[in-house]
């Protein structure tokens, strides 16, 4: 069973629906019994970095998800801000990442972009996987949906697995051995969200 992670955070109930268009059942949970019985984790995150993360450390979660992945290898997607939350600080806030991954969260520079470009970046989005991914299995060329204003810098290239161009080249999707994530929105991306959410459910 896939378990999406409740902590009071996210699109929930449109990550459920995605997954369940694509013929996969889930559960939206904040419960310790129901993560440690999950076979995959998804794990959400919208709006402020500091907000999530104070939220996640008050949920008693934390330490039953790090057992889930870094003991029991269970696979784990984060979804925007939850995707962020992997690293070791975010320059939107003062609170400390969960250092899953070497790196920091780094807001965009106007300075190096066209002015015609704006921040928040909302929109859809071409991107490319530079590495092969189980993840992006019949995605090449596909666009999906974005909204933030900041953005992961991995400390190891390795840790890269999707990029984007918007002013200039960023990191828009992580993948290290069992865990992933990406920053836009597959739940808001139509059928290119349905068959990456579908890929990570059946091939992993």
């Amino acid at each position: 069973m896939i378990v999406i992670v409740d902590y009071g955070v996210g699109n929930l109930t449109s990550i459920q629906n995605m997954l369940k268009k694509g013929g996969t059942t889930s559960l939206i949970s904040g419960k310790e019994a129901d993560i440690l019985s999950a076979s995959k984790i998804l794990l959400p995150g919208m709006g402020h970095f500091d907000n999530c993360m104070q939220r996640f450390n008050a949920s008693g979660l934390r330490s039953t998800i790090e057992k889930k992945v870094f003991t029991d290898k269970t696979p784990l997607l984060g979804i925007c801000v939850g995707l962020q939350m992997f690293m070791e600080s975010s320059e939107e806030g003062n609170e400390a990442g969960l250092g899953w991954m070497a790196g920091k969260t780094v807001r965009f520079k106007p300075e190096q972009m066209n002015h015609s470009l704006k921040i928040p970046h909302m929109g859809w989005q071409e991107v490319k996987a530079v590495k092969q991914s189980a993840l992006w299995k019949g995605l090449e060329g596909s666009r999906f949906y974005f909204a933030h204003s900041f953005y992961v810098q991995p400390a190891s290239v390795s840790d890269t697995l999707l990029m984007a161009d918007y002013g200039y080249t960023i990191a828009v999707g992580l993948e290290k051995d069992n865990i992933l994530g990406v920053q836009f929105h597959p739940e808001k991306s139509h059928r290119f969200g349905m068959q990456m959410l579908q890929n990570f459910a059946n091939n992993y």
